[in-house]
């Protein structure tokens, strides 16, 4: 489950490294031929969150934040496909800026799911208490 869990985090922090660093490439205006690798790049971003929140739900870590994960890989799938045709003009920039905050917070909730996960994968032994 640890191997399955850490191929899983490796996806979702390489594509999400690739997301930035293209999404700054697209926002500043050299990056415009990048738009199709990064919506498809962007899906694997999403299958990977998926995949950390499905492995976190099989590794015991409860159900609210493998399921606030699946839902946050819809938000973040519909936002990608949507944000062209919002706030569009001089305060697209906005929505820009959540796209940006959505994929962070996104990677966050898959550290917190991994890293339960692996709490609770390790062996502790009987009557020891676990670090905070």
């Amino acid at each position: 489950m640890n191997r399955a869990m850490g191929i899983a985090q490796i996806g979702v922090r390489a594509t999400g490294t690739i997301l930035l660093v293209m999404g700054i490439l697209i926002w500043t205006g050299s990056g415009e031929p990048l738009v199709r690798a990064h919506a498809a790049i962007g899906v694997v971003f999403v299958l990977s969150l998926w995949a950390v929140a499905g492995i976190g739900l099989r590794a015991g870590v409860g159900a609210v934040l493998p399921a606030r994960l699946l839902v946050w890989g819809l938000v973040i799938a519909w936002f990608g496909m949507a944000q062209h045709g919002v706030m569009v003009g001089r305060w697209h920039w906005v929505i820009r800026v959540l796209h940006v905050a959505v994929g962070l917070i996104a990677i966050g909730l898959s550290e917190a799911v991994g890293a339960r996960a692996r709490k609770g994968a390790s062996p502790a032994a009987p009557g020891a208490a676990r670090a905070p």
